[in-house]
């Protein structure tokens, strides 16, 4: 296994991402733009759930998932980028696990939450009331970008420190 990742590491792609002028700064970019889009959105969809933004008509909310799942692709292809340059290093180091595990959960409730809102949210428009598992949801799908977000920050850091 460990030679399988250091071989990965050793491609002309993952050399051009760690030791090129552009390489690095272009993956991380994407990478920062996707959680852009993907946490903010996520937490403009939770906060009109929540009661807040009112003038947003919640039938609405479901044409922001679209730019939500572009937003994880790029997530997903730009940090594959960032991975492949040492990842005999992120899988020592364990808080990549944790990161991963976020993002598929994150897809999961995301997936589900979206399917909620399509199917239920003209009659919460037309009562002008959100039920308990509608906040529930929101908030756990919020929730588990900004972990996935913090968890990508100490997956940098602590890779980092197996350089």
């Amino acid at each position: 296994m460990l030679e399988m990742l250091q071989a990965l590491s050793a491609t002309e792609y993952a050399q051009w991402v760690r030791e090129s002028n552009y390489g690095w700064a272009i993956s991380l970019t994407l990478h920062a733009f996707g959680n852009a889009a993907v946490i903010g959105l996520s937490f403009i969809i939770a906060l009109r759930i929540f009661g807040f933004f009112r003038t947003i008509p919640l039938t609405s909310l479901n044409r922001l998932f679209p730019i939500i799942w572009i937003g994880v692709v790029v997530q997903v292809l730009s940090g594959s980028s960032l991975w492949m340059t040492k990842p005999d290093k992120y899988v020592l180091a364990g808080m990549f696990d944790a990161k991963f595990t976020c993002v598929v959960l994150g897809c999961i409730v995301t997936a589900y939450f979206q399917s909620i809102l399509r199917n239920e949210a003209p009659a919460w428009q037309a009562s002008g009331k959100v039920p308990p598992h509608g906040t529930r949801w929101a908030a756990t799908t919020a929730l588990l970008w900004a972990a996935v977000l913090m968890t990508g920050r100490l997956t940098a850091y602590l890779g980092t420190l197996y350089s």
